[in-house]
Protein backbone atom coordinates (compact mmCIF):
# COMPACT_ATOMS: atom_id res chain seq x y z
CA UNK A 1 0.00 0.00 0.00
CA UNK A 2 1.50 3.12 -0.72
CA UNK A 3 0.18 6.87 -1.76
CA UNK A 4 -0.67 7.90 -5.47
CA UNK A 5 0.94 11.01 -4.98
CA UNK A 6 -0.20 13.01 -8.05
CA UNK A 7 -3.43 11.94 -7.15
CA UNK A 8 -3.36 13.65 -3.60
CA UNK A 9 -1.68 16.64 -5.25
CA UNK A 10 -4.61 16.90 -7.55
CA UNK A 11 -7.57 16.39 -4.56
CA UNK A 12 -5.39 19.48 -2.86
CA UNK A 13 -6.15 21.99 -5.31
CA UNK A 14 -9.09 22.48 -3.67
CA UNK A 15 -7.66 23.88 -0.83
CA UNK A 16 -4.80 25.36 -2.75
CA UNK A 17 -7.90 27.37 -4.30
CA UNK A 18 -9.38 28.33 -0.94
CA UNK A 19 -6.37 29.35 1.04
CA UNK A 20 -5.40 31.69 -1.79
CA UNK A 21 -8.92 33.12 -1.50
CA UNK A 22 -8.54 33.63 2.46
CA UNK A 23 -5.41 35.00 2.10
CA UNK A 24 -6.41 37.39 -0.06
CA UNK A 25 -9.79 38.14 2.10
CA UNK A 26 -7.88 38.78 5.08
CA UNK A 27 -5.25 41.09 3.44
CA UNK A 28 -7.61 43.60 1.11
CA UNK A 29 -10.85 43.38 2.98
CA UNK A 30 -9.68 45.12 5.92
CA UNK A 31 -7.81 47.36 3.61
CA UNK A 32 -10.82 48.52 2.05
CA UNK A 33 -12.86 48.55 4.95
CA UNK A 34 -10.37 51.23 6.91
CA UNK A 35 -9.06 53.24 4.13
CA UNK A 36 -12.26 53.04 1.21
CA UNK A 37 -15.21 53.38 3.74
CA UNK A 38 -13.34 55.02 6.46
CA UNK A 39 -14.42 52.16 9.22
CA UNK A 40 -12.64 52.03 12.28
CA UNK A 41 -10.64 49.07 13.49
CA UNK A 42 -13.57 47.91 16.17
CA UNK A 43 -16.42 47.95 13.48
CA UNK A 44 -14.06 46.52 10.70
CA UNK A 45 -12.87 44.09 13.24
CA UNK A 46 -16.53 42.72 14.00
CA UNK A 47 -16.99 42.18 10.17
CA UNK A 48 -13.47 40.54 9.96
CA UNK A 49 -14.72 37.65 12.78
CA UNK A 50 -17.75 37.51 10.62
CA UNK A 51 -16.28 34.30 8.46
CA UNK A 52 -15.04 32.25 11.95
CA UNK A 53 -18.58 33.05 13.47
CA UNK A 54 -20.87 31.88 10.29
CA UNK A 55 -17.72 28.80 9.80
CA UNK A 56 -18.83 27.20 13.10
CA UNK A 57 -22.81 26.60 11.55
CA UNK A 58 -21.96 26.54 7.88
CA UNK A 59 -18.83 23.92 8.01
CA UNK A 60 -21.04 21.00 10.11
CA UNK A 61 -24.11 21.59 7.72
CA UNK A 62 -22.49 21.24 4.34
CA UNK A 63 -20.26 18.88 5.69
CA UNK A 64 -22.95 16.53 6.83
CA UNK A 65 -25.00 17.54 3.53
CA UNK A 66 -22.70 16.45 1.51
CA UNK A 67 -22.29 12.71 3.47
CA UNK A 68 -25.59 12.49 2.26
CA UNK A 69 -25.21 13.86 -1.23
CA UNK A 70 -25.72 11.22 -4.34
CA UNK A 71 -24.86 12.57 -7.34
CA UNK A 72 -23.33 10.43 -10.06
CA UNK A 73 -20.03 12.92 -9.85
CA UNK A 74 -19.32 11.92 -5.96
CA UNK A 75 -20.86 13.15 -2.89
CA UNK A 76 -18.14 16.23 -3.23
CA UNK A 77 -16.94 17.67 -6.10
CA UNK A 78 -21.03 19.06 -6.90
CA UNK A 79 -20.39 21.07 -3.64
CA UNK A 80 -16.53 21.98 -4.70
CA UNK A 81 -17.98 23.01 -8.33
CA UNK A 82 -20.55 25.03 -7.67
CA UNK A 83 -19.60 26.61 -4.29
CA UNK A 84 -16.33 27.65 -6.20
CA UNK A 85 -18.10 29.18 -8.98
CA UNK A 86 -20.52 30.89 -7.17
CA UNK A 87 -17.63 32.45 -4.45
CA UNK A 88 -15.74 33.78 -7.66
CA UNK A 89 -18.74 35.62 -9.30
CA UNK A 90 -19.78 37.23 -6.37
CA UNK A 91 -16.18 38.65 -4.81
CA UNK A 92 -16.16 40.62 -7.82
CA UNK A 93 -18.74 42.70 -6.23
CA UNK A 94 -15.78 43.38 -3.64
CA UNK A 95 -13.49 45.34 -5.88
CA UNK A 96 -16.36 46.65 -7.97
CA UNK A 97 -18.02 48.72 -5.08
CA UNK A 98 -14.97 49.36 -3.88
CA UNK A 99 -14.12 51.37 -6.29
CA UNK A 100 -17.83 53.17 -7.33
CA UNK A 101 -17.80 53.94 -3.44
CA UNK A 102 -14.73 55.73 -3.51
CA UNK A 103 -16.01 57.95 -6.51
CA UNK A 104 -19.34 58.43 -5.11
CA UNK A 105 -19.67 57.68 -1.60
CA UNK A 106 -23.09 56.33 -0.99
CA UNK A 107 -24.20 54.99 2.33
CA UNK A 108 -26.05 52.18 0.66
CA UNK A 109 -22.91 51.65 -1.40
CA UNK A 110 -21.36 50.32 2.45
CA UNK A 111 -24.54 48.38 3.01
CA UNK A 112 -24.32 46.79 -0.39
CA UNK A 113 -20.90 45.88 0.67
CA UNK A 114 -21.50 44.16 3.41
CA UNK A 115 -24.31 42.10 2.35
CA UNK A 116 -22.01 40.82 -0.22
CA UNK A 117 -19.30 39.94 2.55
CA UNK A 118 -21.91 38.29 4.03
CA UNK A 119 -22.95 36.56 1.09
CA UNK A 120 -19.56 35.54 0.18
CA UNK A 121 -18.67 33.87 3.31
CA UNK A 122 -22.05 31.96 3.05
CA UNK A 123 -20.84 30.59 -0.55
CA UNK A 124 -17.27 29.38 0.96
CA UNK A 125 -19.12 28.05 3.64
CA UNK A 126 -20.65 25.85 1.33
CA UNK A 127 -17.75 23.95 -0.09
CA UNK A 128 -14.41 23.86 2.35
CA UNK A 129 -15.46 20.92 4.67
CA UNK A 130 -16.65 18.80 1.50
CA UNK A 131 -12.83 19.96 -0.30
CA UNK A 132 -11.33 18.66 2.84
CA UNK A 133 -13.51 15.73 3.42
CA UNK A 134 -12.54 14.51 -0.04
CA UNK A 135 -8.97 13.41 0.61
CA UNK A 136 -10.11 11.17 3.36
CA UNK A 137 -12.84 9.75 1.15
CA UNK A 138 -10.31 8.54 -1.63
CA UNK A 139 -7.52 7.68 0.58
CA UNK A 140 -6.95 4.52 2.31
CA UNK A 141 -6.68 5.18 6.53
CA UNK A 142 -3.21 4.55 7.23
CA UNK A 143 -1.94 6.71 3.84
CA UNK A 144 -4.07 10.06 5.45
CA UNK A 145 -1.08 11.34 7.55
CA UNK A 146 0.97 11.69 4.47
CA UNK A 147 -1.68 12.45 2.17
CA UNK A 148 -2.91 15.32 4.69
CA UNK A 149 1.06 16.80 4.39
CA UNK A 150 0.67 17.42 0.92
CA UNK A 151 -2.77 19.11 1.32
CA UNK A 152 -1.65 21.07 3.62
CA UNK A 153 1.42 21.99 1.48
CA UNK A 154 -0.87 22.94 -1.34
CA UNK A 155 -2.44 25.19 0.64
CA UNK A 156 0.47 27.01 1.40
CA UNK A 157 1.51 26.78 -2.04
CA UNK A 158 -2.28 28.85 -2.50
CA UNK A 159 -1.09 31.37 -0.09
CA UNK A 160 2.62 31.90 -1.88
CA UNK A 161 0.81 32.25 -4.74
CA UNK A 162 -1.08 35.25 -4.01
CA UNK A 163 1.64 37.02 -1.95
CA UNK A 164 3.74 37.06 -5.42
CA UNK A 165 0.59 38.11 -7.36
CA UNK A 166 0.11 40.73 -5.18
CA UNK A 167 3.72 41.56 -4.67
CA UNK A 168 4.25 42.14 -8.50
CA UNK A 169 0.53 44.20 -8.99
CA UNK A 170 0.75 46.22 -5.89
CA UNK A 171 4.88 47.04 -5.39
CA UNK A 172 5.68 50.12 -3.49
CA UNK A 173 6.43 51.92 -6.79
CA UNK A 174 3.33 51.02 -8.14
CA UNK A 175 0.34 52.45 -5.50
CA UNK A 176 2.98 55.25 -3.93
CA UNK A 177 1.15 58.47 -4.38
CA UNK A 178 -1.96 57.12 -5.25
CA UNK A 179 -5.10 58.21 -4.08
CA UNK A 180 -7.31 55.07 -4.33
CA UNK A 181 -5.99 51.48 -5.15
CA UNK A 182 -8.44 50.00 -7.83
CA UNK A 183 -7.73 45.91 -6.62
CA UNK A 184 -10.49 44.42 -9.24
CA UNK A 185 -7.46 42.96 -11.12
CA UNK A 186 -6.01 40.71 -8.51
CA UNK A 187 -9.64 39.30 -7.43
CA UNK A 188 -9.80 38.68 -11.14
CA UNK A 189 -6.22 36.44 -11.29
CA UNK A 190 -7.45 34.75 -7.62
CA UNK A 191 -11.05 34.24 -8.95
CA UNK A 192 -9.42 32.78 -12.48
CA UNK A 193 -7.03 30.48 -10.19
CA UNK A 194 -10.06 29.24 -8.33
CA UNK A 195 -11.88 28.01 -11.56
CA UNK A 196 -8.75 26.16 -12.95
CA UNK A 197 -8.50 24.61 -9.58
CA UNK A 198 -11.99 23.56 -9.30
CA UNK A 199 -11.68 22.41 -13.32
CA UNK A 200 -8.30 19.84 -11.98
CA UNK A 201 -10.77 18.55 -9.56
CA UNK A 202 -13.71 17.92 -11.05
CA UNK A 203 -12.10 16.75 -14.37
CA UNK A 204 -9.14 14.88 -13.23
CA UNK A 205 -10.49 13.48 -9.58
CA UNK A 206 -12.72 10.33 -10.58
CA UNK A 207 -14.01 10.21 -6.96
CA UNK A 208 -16.96 7.75 -7.03
CA UNK A 209 -14.50 5.27 -8.61
CA UNK A 210 -11.51 6.03 -6.04
CA UNK A 211 -14.19 5.86 -3.15
CA UNK A 212 -15.34 2.43 -4.01
CA UNK A 213 -11.85 1.25 -4.44
CA UNK A 214 -10.74 2.60 -0.76
CA UNK A 215 -14.02 1.39 1.12
CA UNK A 216 -13.34 -2.19 -0.77
CA UNK A 217 -9.61 -1.64 0.27
CA UNK A 218 -10.79 -1.13 3.83
CA UNK A 219 -13.34 -4.28 4.10
CA UNK A 220 -11.28 -6.35 2.93
CA UNK A 221 -8.50 -5.45 5.88
CA UNK A 222 -11.34 -5.85 7.95
CA UNK A 223 -11.80 -9.24 6.68
CA UNK A 224 -8.17 -10.34 7.13
CA UNK A 225 -8.80 -9.11 10.59
CA UNK A 226 -12.09 -10.81 11.26
CA UNK A 227 -10.39 -14.20 9.93
CA UNK A 228 -7.65 -13.54 12.27
CA UNK A 229 -9.83 -13.29 15.53
CA UNK A 230 -12.24 -15.85 14.70
CA UNK A 231 -11.53 -18.39 11.75
CA UNK A 232 -11.94 -18.41 7.86
CA UNK A 233 -14.97 -19.92 8.73
CA UNK A 234 -16.69 -16.85 10.88
CA UNK A 235 -15.05 -14.07 8.19
CA UNK A 236 -17.95 -13.73 5.88
CA UNK A 237 -20.29 -13.72 8.80
CA UNK A 238 -18.80 -11.22 11.51
CA UNK A 239 -18.24 -9.14 8.19
CA UNK A 240 -22.08 -8.55 7.83
CA UNK A 241 -21.34 -6.35 11.21
CA UNK A 242 -18.49 -4.74 10.67
CA UNK A 243 -19.68 -1.65 8.63
CA UNK A 244 -21.50 1.32 9.77
CA UNK A 245 -23.40 1.76 13.21
CA UNK A 246 -24.86 5.29 14.08
CA UNK A 247 -23.61 5.79 17.08
CA UNK A 248 -20.15 5.40 18.43
CA UNK A 249 -19.26 3.16 20.68
CA UNK A 250 -18.57 4.62 24.57
CA UNK A 251 -13.98 4.33 24.23
CA UNK A 252 -14.38 5.73 21.35
CA UNK A 253 -16.76 9.07 21.71
CA UNK A 254 -14.62 9.65 24.45
CA UNK A 255 -11.25 9.70 22.45
CA UNK A 256 -13.33 11.92 19.99
CA UNK A 257 -14.55 14.47 23.01
CA UNK A 258 -10.56 14.71 24.37
CA UNK A 259 -8.85 15.14 20.59
CA UNK A 260 -11.37 17.91 19.68
CA UNK A 261 -10.66 19.13 22.91
CA UNK A 262 -6.99 19.39 22.08
CA UNK A 263 -7.82 20.63 18.72
CA UNK A 264 -9.14 23.49 20.60
CA UNK A 265 -6.18 24.58 22.95
CA UNK A 266 -3.68 24.10 20.57
CA UNK A 267 -5.25 26.58 18.30
CA UNK A 268 -5.84 28.47 21.29
CA UNK A 269 -2.20 28.40 21.83
CA UNK A 270 -0.72 29.55 18.57
CA UNK A 271 -3.32 31.62 16.92
CA UNK A 272 -3.16 33.82 20.23
CA UNK A 273 0.51 34.45 19.12
CA UNK A 274 -0.18 34.77 15.15
CA UNK A 275 -2.31 37.15 15.98
CA UNK A 276 -0.63 39.08 18.66
CA UNK A 277 3.21 38.99 18.14
CA UNK A 278 3.56 41.63 15.70
CA UNK A 279 1.76 43.91 18.08
CA UNK A 280 3.52 42.76 21.03
CA UNK A 281 7.19 43.24 18.98
CA UNK A 282 5.96 47.21 18.47
CA UNK A 283 5.39 47.73 21.73
CA UNK A 284 8.16 45.94 23.87
CA UNK A 285 10.56 46.51 21.08
CA UNK A 286 9.85 48.84 19.03
CA UNK A 287 9.76 46.63 16.23
CA UNK A 288 8.26 47.69 12.52
CA UNK A 289 5.44 45.61 10.96
CA UNK A 290 7.97 43.83 8.84
CA UNK A 291 10.56 42.97 11.02
CA UNK A 292 7.96 41.54 13.28
CA UNK A 293 6.22 39.69 10.60
CA UNK A 294 9.47 37.57 9.63
CA UNK A 295 9.55 35.89 12.91
CA UNK A 296 6.25 34.39 11.54
CA UNK A 297 7.30 33.74 8.24
CA UNK A 298 10.00 31.89 9.78
CA UNK A 299 7.64 29.74 11.51
CA UNK A 300 5.31 29.11 8.64
CA UNK A 301 8.72 28.14 6.35
CA UNK A 302 9.36 25.74 9.31
CA UNK A 303 6.37 24.55 9.17
CA UNK A 304 6.15 23.50 5.25
CA UNK A 305 9.52 22.04 5.61
CA UNK A 306 8.06 20.12 8.19
CA UNK A 307 4.84 18.52 6.85
CA UNK A 308 6.07 15.67 4.90
CA UNK A 309 8.46 14.51 7.37
CA UNK A 310 5.76 14.57 9.93
CA UNK A 311 3.03 12.49 7.89
CA UNK A 312 6.09 10.39 7.25
CA UNK A 313 6.86 9.89 10.78
CA UNK A 314 3.62 9.09 11.95
CA UNK A 315 3.53 5.91 9.86
CA UNK A 316 6.20 4.98 11.63
CA UNK A 317 5.68 5.83 15.10
CA UNK A 318 1.38 6.44 15.06
CA UNK A 319 0.19 9.97 14.43
CA UNK A 320 -0.84 10.28 18.54
CA UNK A 321 2.83 9.80 19.23
CA UNK A 322 4.06 12.58 16.47
CA UNK A 323 0.94 14.84 17.82
CA UNK A 324 2.18 14.39 21.45
CA UNK A 325 6.18 15.18 20.02
CA UNK A 326 5.04 18.24 17.98
CA UNK A 327 3.28 19.57 21.11
CA UNK A 328 6.27 19.13 23.78
CA UNK A 329 8.45 20.73 20.76
CA UNK A 330 6.06 23.91 21.18
CA UNK A 331 5.74 23.88 24.73
CA UNK A 332 9.56 24.41 24.77
CA UNK A 333 9.19 27.18 22.43
CA UNK A 334 7.20 29.10 24.20
CA UNK A 335 8.91 28.54 27.66
CA UNK A 336 11.93 29.70 25.55
CA UNK A 337 10.27 32.53 24.47
CA UNK A 338 9.19 33.78 27.50
CA UNK A 339 12.23 33.79 28.97
CA UNK A 340 14.24 35.24 26.42
CA UNK A 341 11.59 38.13 27.03
CA UNK A 342 12.77 38.07 30.95
CA UNK A 343 16.25 38.33 30.23
CA UNK A 344 16.22 40.74 27.09
CA UNK A 345 14.74 43.74 26.66
CA UNK A 346 15.18 44.02 22.83
CA UNK A 347 14.56 41.51 20.32
CA UNK A 348 17.38 38.79 20.11
CA UNK A 349 17.86 36.72 16.98
CA UNK A 350 17.78 33.68 18.73
CA UNK A 351 13.63 34.20 18.24
CA UNK A 352 14.46 32.68 14.80
CA UNK A 353 15.27 29.69 16.28
CA UNK A 354 12.52 29.25 17.92
CA UNK A 355 9.95 30.50 15.97
CA UNK A 356 11.28 27.55 13.76
CA UNK A 357 10.62 25.02 16.94
CA UNK A 358 7.35 26.67 16.61
CA UNK A 359 6.41 26.29 13.10
CA UNK A 360 7.64 22.49 13.45
CA UNK A 361 5.89 21.44 16.35
CA UNK A 362 2.84 23.30 14.39
CA UNK A 363 3.39 21.03 11.03
CA UNK A 364 3.87 17.65 13.03
CA UNK A 365 0.33 18.41 14.79
CA UNK A 366 -1.60 20.16 11.81
CA UNK A 367 -0.54 17.12 9.65
CA UNK A 368 -1.76 14.18 11.80
CA UNK A 369 -4.58 15.43 13.27
CA UNK A 370 -7.53 16.06 11.17
CA UNK A 371 -6.93 12.10 10.15
CA UNK A 372 -7.33 11.26 13.74
CA UNK A 373 -10.46 13.07 13.87
CA UNK A 374 -12.04 11.10 10.08
CA UNK A 375 -10.28 7.94 11.33
CA UNK A 376 -12.61 7.51 14.30
CA UNK A 377 -15.69 7.78 12.07
CA UNK A 378 -17.76 5.56 9.44
CA UNK A 379 -17.24 6.51 6.05
CA UNK A 380 -20.12 7.67 5.10
CA UNK A 381 -19.81 10.47 8.00
CA UNK A 382 -16.61 11.88 6.74
CA UNK A 383 -17.58 15.27 5.92
CA UNK A 384 -19.81 15.71 9.25
CA UNK A 385 -16.40 14.62 11.20
CA UNK A 386 -14.60 17.43 8.85
CA UNK A 387 -17.33 20.21 10.29
CA UNK A 388 -16.53 19.33 13.81
CA UNK A 389 -12.57 19.57 13.51
CA UNK A 390 -13.78 22.86 11.93
CA UNK A 391 -16.01 24.01 14.18
CA UNK A 392 -13.86 23.39 17.37
CA UNK A 393 -10.56 24.73 15.25
CA UNK A 394 -12.75 27.93 14.25
CA UNK A 395 -14.33 28.09 17.84
CA UNK A 396 -10.78 28.63 19.32
CA UNK A 397 -9.56 30.99 17.17
CA UNK A 398 -12.51 33.26 17.58
CA UNK A 399 -12.00 33.39 21.43
CA UNK A 400 -8.27 33.49 21.63
CA UNK A 401 -7.95 37.14 20.53
CA UNK A 402 -10.12 38.60 22.90
CA UNK A 403 -8.70 36.60 25.66
CA UNK A 404 -5.28 36.93 24.61
CA UNK A 405 -5.65 40.64 24.07
CA UNK A 406 -7.63 41.18 27.32
CA UNK A 407 -4.84 39.79 29.47
CA UNK A 408 -2.04 42.11 27.69
CA UNK A 409 -4.41 45.02 28.68
CA UNK A 410 -4.93 44.24 32.13
CA UNK A 411 -1.76 42.64 32.99
CA UNK A 412 1.18 42.96 30.90
CA UNK A 413 1.96 42.07 27.45
CA UNK A 414 4.33 39.85 28.90
CA UNK A 415 1.51 37.27 29.88
CA UNK A 416 1.32 36.14 25.72
CA UNK A 417 3.82 33.57 26.07
CA UNK A 418 3.00 32.18 29.08
CA UNK A 419 -0.76 32.43 28.11
CA UNK A 420 0.04 30.39 24.99
CA UNK A 421 2.30 27.73 26.79
CA UNK A 422 -0.55 27.15 29.23
CA UNK A 423 -3.24 26.00 26.75
CA UNK A 424 -0.39 24.24 24.93
CA UNK A 425 0.08 21.90 28.23
CA UNK A 426 -3.52 21.58 28.79
CA UNK A 427 -3.37 19.98 25.23
CA UNK A 428 -1.09 17.85 25.98
CA UNK A 429 -2.52 16.23 28.63
CA UNK A 430 -5.49 16.17 26.88
CA UNK A 431 -4.06 14.09 24.06
CA UNK A 432 -3.41 11.73 26.60
CA UNK A 433 -6.47 10.66 26.87
CA UNK A 434 -6.73 9.66 23.54
CA UNK A 435 -6.77 6.23 22.84
CA UNK A 436 -8.18 5.96 19.20
CA UNK A 437 -7.98 7.43 15.84
CA UNK A 438 -4.16 6.07 15.16
CA UNK A 439 -3.33 4.18 12.28
CA UNK A 440 -1.44 0.89 11.57
CA UNK A 441 2.15 1.34 11.26
CA UNK A 442 2.74 0.52 7.65
CA UNK A 443 5.90 -1.90 6.79
CA UNK A 444 6.72 -2.80 3.78
CA UNK A 445 7.83 -6.10 2.64
CA UNK A 446 9.88 -7.56 0.13
CA UNK A 447 10.64 -5.77 -3.00
CA UNK A 448 7.49 -3.21 -2.05
CA UNK A 449 10.42 -1.87 0.37
CA UNK A 450 12.13 -0.83 -2.62
CA UNK A 451 8.65 1.19 -4.35
CA UNK A 452 8.97 4.80 -5.28
CA UNK A 453 5.77 6.35 -4.92
CA UNK A 454 4.10 8.08 -8.11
Amino acid sequence: MKLRTWQTIRVGFAFLSICAFWQMYNNIVPLLLTNTFHMNEAYSGIIMAMDNILALFLLPLFGTLSDKCRHKSGRRKPFIMFGTIAAVIIMMGIPVIDNIYFSKPVHGLLVLFIVVLGVLLVTMGTYRSPAVALMPDVTPKPLRSKANAIINLMGAVGGIIYLVIASILYSQSRTEGLAHVNYLPLFLIIGALMIVSMLIVVLTVDEPRLTAEVQEMERQEQLKEAEHKTGPADAEASSETLPDTKVLPGPVRISLVFLLASVALWFISYNAVETWFTTYASRMWNMSLGSASLCLTIATVGAILTYIPAGNIASKIGRRKTILGGIAIMMAAFAALFAVTLLFDHFHPILYVLFVMVGIGWAAINTNSFPMVVEMCRGSDVGKFTGLYYTFSMAAQIVTPVIAGWLMNRISYDALFPYSFVFITLAFVTMHFVRHGDSKVIGKRGLEAFDVDD
